[in-house]
């Protein structure tokens, strides 16, 4: 009996710039306000859950069908990072739990700034805008979890700046994997790894 072979092909949109985006966009909006240009407000609590927590969550949902575990990991990862972080603030105010203590607070951002450079390990084997995405976003963490410990005012506004940087990285990251795809040729450059 012969047996035939069955190639699908993967047509499948790239979901990279839309989780980048979604991250960069509302990275930048939260620590525009931790640098103290406007107070924290539903505006970033909504791109919280929407565009940071949603789109991204969807984009790793994508991802995973691309076969790319560290974009799916990402992606979700840190998708669910802004529905927990929106959770952290709206909970205790409708008063369905309490707010986490400062060493709470602490102690999640930490863990999240190991996570985060634990992927970063994984950025030296894709391309040079991630490794400085993910390298500034470790230490985002760790300033933020440095700012709540002290509770040092200009470590606070220090850490709004480097993370509109790093959510800034990110949007770079993600529009020129988009431009660099649509026109077919490196418009912006990202650094990429060349592998052996």
């Amino acid at each position: 009996m012969d047996q035939s072979t069955i190639t699908i092909k993967d047509n499948s949109a790239n979901p990279g710039p839309l989780g980048l985006l979604a991250f960069g966009m509302t990275t930048v909006l939260l620590n525009l306000h931790n640098a103290g240009f406007y107070e924290m407000n539903s505006m970033i609590l909504a791109m919280g859950i929407f565009y940071g927590g949603l789109a991204q969550i969807i984009a790793g949902i994508l991802e995973s069908k691309k076969n790319n575990t560290f974009g799916m990991t990402a992606f979700l990862s840190y998708g669910f990072f802004w529905l927990t972080l929106v959770a952290l603030i709206l909970l205790p105010k409708q008063n369905l739990m309490t707010a986490p203590s400062t060493n709470g607070m602490v102690a999640y951002l930490i863990m999240w700034g190991i996570f985060t450079g634990l992927l970063f390990i994984g950025t030296l084997k894709i391309n040079k805008a991630l490794q400085f995405v993910f390298a500034s976003l470790t230490i985002l963490f760790f300033l933020l979890a440095l700012g709540d410990v002290t509770g040092n005012a200009a470590v606070k506004t220090f850490t709004g700046y480097e993370g509109i940087v790093c959510g800034a990285s990110a949007i770079y990251t993600g529009v020129a994997t988009l431009l660099n795809e649509v026109y077919g040729k490196v418009i912006m450059p990202i650094g990429a790894i060349i592998k052996k």
